[in-house]
């Protein structure tokens, strides 16, 4: 029956749609969430399994050492940026839809790579296939936020955690398996079966969003002009400072003065703008700028204990990374029942999970003091006790962080979060490279001239055999003991600001 207007009276527009309601989690969700997780730790193993068999694909393909390093870098810059820009596009293009289009174009990159005509090519592969992989994690952490129960949400975040301890950790076994066993292809194509399983399940389990191009007519343009360059121009810049020697090359002064003058350019336009990329206001919530902040020295930590023993290895006892392997896998596989186990215990009401992370911190603190005395004679062996100690100190260092930085979250906060946190763990990886990468060298370079001057100083011209080697050795394992209390020192450090800054949050629950 069509309604009847009484004289005078105004036609009204009828009353917008109810939204629907959200999906019940089941198995079809699971699934899905289970896609991004499989999709999320793939993408993390190809970049740090060609990072690993680097020398094999230089030699394979005929790359110069100062060439490839640009294959790295790119992906590296590619994949940061993609972190910060792709949570936005999962609310206009559809989680489902972008989370499936990620994964098809890393697994159709990583599959074409070996097949490369030339450098040009490959890098632009690569280029690709970095912001594909780095738009996965946003996707990870949204999902997770989004459709869990407030009970288990927790436990979703765990998984998110795996991309930061047990990814890594893996790393460099699976580049050891494939190099030495299927050929360095591999580091390319191991990318191809999780892929395919990963988008069967995103496809199937994720729900369909309908697409909400109208978000263009606030298109963030200035935005985007600004962060794509400026986050690009600090990883390269930091990637590269080593090679080049920092400050004294006129690109790394370029990249790092011009990075953070458009970063700061690009954080002035976020601030005022209707539908910003990061909303900064964010930053008020001192949990969240607390788990921020620990964030980049947790991950500076956890890149240290893997990169200090594999690194030692092969310097001083030539050790390959299959004989490395071990070593990582006492971490890595260990994760799988260690993160649910820290996540059960943070979800329970009565555990503060600042406690949690204190004593992950110290953990990880007591592991690099060990390691500190480590001596020229230490083979494989000697590290599986620091290992040991970080199989529940990484997670206990990780899920607090997730805790405190998404309490309390409004629904619509969620991709803003994610934009924040994922750019945040990029971008300290990266820090924390170029940092590594620094002290190594001097460090080096320090002892080396001690070791010399007290053999100069010596009143007889010393002729062992072999010095130089066992010059070389003790070297490699003094600037890894510096570096082992160096982390040590980041950790407590970390520790000491738990009581100021952080509030205490309790785990989510249902109303």
């Amino acid at each position: 029956m069509s309604a009847v207007l009484l004289p005078g009276a105004v036609p009204t527009a009828p009353p917008p749609p109810s939204p629907p309601a959200p999906p019940v989690f089941g198995l079809r969700l699971a699934t899905g969430l289970a896609g991004v997780l499989l999709a999320v730790l793939v993408s993390g193993l190809n970049e740090n399994i060609t990072k690993v068999a680097l020398a094999d694909i230089r030699g394979a393909m005929g790359i110069a050492r100062d060439d490839a390093s640009w294959l790295v870098v790119l992906y590296a810059a590619a994949s940061v940026s993609a972190m910060a820009f792709a949570p936005w596009c999962s609310v206009t293009f559809s989680l489902r839809r972008l989370t499936a289009t990620a994964i098809l174009v890393c697994m159709a990159a990583g599959l074409l790579c070996p097949f490369a005509p030339n450098l040009s090519v490959l890098m632009f592969l690569r280029v690709v296939q970095g912001a594909a992989g780095g738009a996965l994690p946003p996707m990870l952490m949204t999902v997770a936020l989004r459709f869990l129960p407030p009970n288990i949400k927790l436990y979703g975040l765990g998984g998110y955690a795996l991309s930061a301890t047990f990814g890594p950790s893996l790393g460099t076994p699976l580049a050891a398996f494939w190099t030495e066993y299927l050929g360095w292809q591999w580091a390319f194509w191991q990318v191809v079966p999780g892929s395919i399983v990963a988008l069967l399940m995103v496809s199937w389990g994720l729900p369909q969003d309908p697409l909400r191009l109208e978000r263009f007519r606030q298109f963030d343009w200035r935005g985007l002009l600004l962060g794509l360059p400026a986050i690009s121009m600090l990883v390269v810049g930091m990637l590269q400072g080593e090679r080049l020697a920092w400050f004294a090359s006129p690109l790394i002064c370029v990249l790092l003065g011009g990075g953070l003058l458009l970063l700061v350019l690009f954080f002035i336009n976020e601030w005022s703008h209707p539908l910003p990329f990061f909303k900064l206001q964010l930053l008020s919530r001192r949990n969240l700028s607390h788990a921020l902040l620990t964030l980049g020295g947790v991950l500076f930590v956890l890149l240290a204990v893997i990169l200090i023993p594999s690194s030692y290895l092969a310097q001083v006892h030539a050790y390959r990374p299959l004989q490395t392997a071990p070593v990582m896998l006492m971490v890595a596989l260990p994760q799988l029942i260690a993160l649910p186990l820290v996540a059960a215990l943070c979800n329970i009401r009565a555990v503060d999970c600042r406690w949690v992370l204190a004593i992950g911190l110290a953990l990880l603190a007591l592991s690099c003091v060990l390691g500190a005395r480590m001596s020229p004679d230490w083979i494989r062996t000697h590290f599986y006790l620091l290992q040991a100690v970080q199989i529940f100190a990484q997670p206990m260092a990780v899920i607090p962080l997730l805790l405190l930085a998404t309490t309390g979250l409004a629904p619509q906060d969620g991709p803003f979060a994610s934009a924040w946190f994922n750019t945040i763990k990029g971008m300290s990886a990266v820090v924390a490279t170029g940092v590594l990468d620094a002290l190594i060298t001097r460090r080096n370079h320090f002892h080396s001239t001690v070791l010399s001057e007290r053999l100069g100083n010596l009143p007889t011209a010393v002729d062992v055999p072999g010095l130089a080697q066992r010059m070389h050795a003790q070297v490699v394992t003094l600037t890894s003991s510096d570096l082992y209390l160096t982390v040590a020192a980041i950790a407590l450090a970390m520790i000491l600001i738990i009581p100021i800054l952080p509030t205490r949050v309790y785990p989510p629950r249902a109303a």
